[in-house]
C-alpha cells in the first residue's frame, strides 16, 4: 500500500536500536489489538489508526528514527531542483491509493444515479431466474473479472452496489452479508489473475522477469479453482440455497419477470453517457500501464479524471456527492500508511524480512509452502506492498540457482492471499466491511477473522499445493 516512496523515505533503519524496534513493534501489535476490539472501544477505525499515527510520529521524531535534515526539517527536491519542505507524514501516505478510492467512489456514486447499476443488477437477476445460488455465481465471476482488470477497491465498490440492488429487488436482503463477504474475499483471488491486478504482482513480476502473459498463464488455473472453492464454501457457510420445488421456482421467475430494468433510468441520454464512460473507465484502468502519459500519472489520476468528468452532469450540486463520501475510510487509510511508514523506518519490517530469510529459506522442500504461509500471515497484519518489495530484494540477493520460480510465486500468492485473513489485510477487505456497515450490517475485526479464517486457510492450502506440485 505504501507505493513508490521517495528515495529519502526508504533510508536504512540500521541506525535504529533494538529497543526502539521493539517499542514500535509493540505499538503495531497494540494498534492491531485496538482494531480487533473496535466495537468494544466504540471507536471508528480512522480514530484508532489516527491516534496511533500521532503517537508513532511523535516517538519516531523524538527518537530520531525519521529522516530529518540538520535543520530539523524534512525536505525533497523536485525535478527542477527546488527544495520542498514537507511535513514528514505527507510522503508516507500512498496518495495513489487515496486517489483511487476517492475517485472511484465519486465515479461509482454518480454513475449509479444514471440507473446503470440497477439496469445491470436486474439483467443479472433475470438471468439467474431468481435463484440465489446462480446469482452468487454470477456476482462472484464478475468480482474476479473486475478485480483482475481494474483494482480490488474499484471492483468491490461496483459489485457491492450491484449486489445490494439485486437482493433488495428479490427480497433476499438476509443474504446480503454473505454475498458481500464472499465478494470481498474474491477480490484478492481476482487480484492474482494478471500482472497488473495488484502492486505485489508488479513488484515481484518485475524482479523475477515474469511477463504479462506468463503471469496469467500460471495463475489462471489457481484462480479458477480457488474461486470455485470459495463460492462452494460460501454457499454452505451462509446457507445460500437453490429454490426448491416447481412452485417456488415458478414464483421466483414470475417475480423476476416483473422487474423492469429501466425503472431507475431518469434520462436515457445520461444513461448512455454514463455507460460509455463506465466502459471507457474500465478499459483505461486495465490499460493504464501501457498508455503513454497515463502510465506515469497512474490509476489514481484515471479515477479522479473520470470522477470529475462525470460530475459535470451535476456541476451545480456536486457538494452533495462530496458530503456522501466515506471520509472515515479515507482517513483510516491515510493514518494506516503513516503508521506502516514509521514501522519501516523503525526496523520492524526489516526484522520480518530477516526472520523470513533466516528460517524460511533454510527449509528445503518445505520452503515454498512455508514462504506462502509466512508471507500471508505477515501481509494480514502489516502491508503487502513493502512486504513484497522486501521479499523480492531478499530473493534477488540469493544465488541464481536458489531463485526458483516456486520461491517467486510463493511471495505472489502469500502477499495477495494474506489480505483475506483480517479486515485490514487489503484495501478491498476494508472496503467490503465499509459497504457492510453502509447497509446496516455489523462486522467487527474479531468476527471477520473468525468467519474468514476457514476460507483463507483453504485458499492458502490450495496455493501451497499448486506451487509445490505444478510449478
Amino acid at each position: 500500500m505504501l507505493g513508490n516512496l521517495p528515495q529519502l523515505l526508504i533510508a536504512s533503519a540500521a541506525h535504529v536500536s533494538t529497543g526502539t524496534t521493539v517499542l514500535f513493534a509493540g505499538l503495531l501489535i497494540a494498534m492491531i489489538a485496538a482494531l480487533a476490539l473496535e466495537e468494544r472501544l466504540h471507536a471508528k477505525k480512522s480514530l484508532i489508526t489516527g491516534v496511533f499515527a500521532i503517537i508513532c510520529l511523535f516517538l519516531a521524531t523524538w527518537l530520531r528514527v525519521l529522516p530529518y535534515d540538520d535543520s530539523g526539517k524534512f525536505w525533497l527536491k523536485n525535478p527542477i531542483g527546488e527544495t520542498l519542505h514537507l511535513p514528514i507524514y505527507i510522503p508516507g501516505i500512498d496518495w495513489g491509493v487515496i486517489a483511487i478510492i476517492l475517485g472511484s467512489s465519486l465515479f461509482v456514486d454518480v454513475v449509479s444515479k444514471s440507473g446503470l447499476f440497477t439496469y445491470l443488477a436486474i439483467r443479472l437477476t433475470k438471468a439467474s431466474r431468481g435463484d440465489p445460488v446462480l446469482l452468487l455465481v454470477f456476482y462472484s465471476l464478475m468480482t474476479v473479472i473486475f478485480s483482475a482488470l481494474l483494482n480490488n477497491v474499484t471492483a468491490m465498490l461496483i459489485v457491492g452496489s450491484l449486489t445490494a440492488v439485486s437482493l433488495d429487488r428479490l427480497r433476499k436482503r438476509q443474504l446480503l452479508f454473505g454475498f458481500l463477504f464472499i465478494e470481498g474475499l474474491l477480490t484478492n483471488i481476482g487480484g492474482l489473475l494478471t500482472l497488473i491486478s495488484s502492486v505485489p504482482n508488479i513488484i515481484v513480476g518485475n524482479a523475477a522477469g515474469i511477463t504479462f502473459l506468463e503471469f496469467t498463464k500460471v495463475s489462471a488455473v489457481y484462480v479458477g479453482v480457488a474461486t470455485a472453492a470459495t463460492v462452494l464454501l460460501g454457499l454452505r457457510r451462509f446457507e445460500v440455497k437453490r429454490l426448491k420445488g416447481a412452485e417456488e421456482r415458478a414464483h421466483a421467475r414470475k417475480m423476476v419477470a416483473a422487474f423492469d430494468e429501466t425503472d431507475g433510468i431518469e434520462s436515457w441520454s445520461f444513461f448512455r453517457v454514463a455507460t460509455a464512460l463506465f466502459i471507457l473507465f474500465i478499459v483505461t484502468l486495465a490499460a493504464s500501464s501501457w498508455l503513454p502519459v497515463i502510465n506515469r500519472l497512474g490509476m489514481g489520476y484515471v479515477a479522479l479524471g473520470f470522477a470529475f468528468a462525470i460530475l459535470i452532469r451535476y456541476r451545480s450540486t456536486v457538494d452533495r456527492f462530496y458530503r456522501a463520501m466515506d471520509w472515515d475510510l479515507l482517513l483510516f487509510f491515510a493514518s494506516l500508511f503513516i503508521v506502516i511508514n514509521v514501522m519501516e523506518h523503525a526496523g520492524v519490517l526489516g526484522v520480518i524480512g530477516k526472520g523470513l530469510q533466516r528460517y524460511v529459506l533454510s527449509l528445503g522442500a518445505l520452503t515454498s509452502a512455508t514462504m506462502i504461509g509466512a508471507a500471508a500471515c505477515a501481509s494480514a497484519v502489516t502491508d503487502n506492498i513493502p512486504l513484497a518489495a522486501m521479499l523480492a530484494k531478499i530473493i534477488g540477493a540469493l544465488e541464481p540457482e536458489q531463485q526458483t520460480s516456486q520461491l517467486w510465486w510463493s511471495v505472489v500468492f502469500g502477499a495477495n492471499l494474506g489480505g483475506n485473513i483480517t479486515p485490514i489485510g487489503s484495501a478491498s477487505t476494508v472496503v467490503a466491511v465499509t459497504v457492510m456497515h453502509k447497509h446496516g450490517l455489523t462486522m467487527s475485526f474479531g468476527r471477520f477473522v473468525r468467519i474468514a479464517l476457514p476460507f483463507a486457510a483453504a485458499q492458502i492450502l490450495l496455493a501451497m499445493v499448486y506451487v509445490a506440485v505444478f510449478l
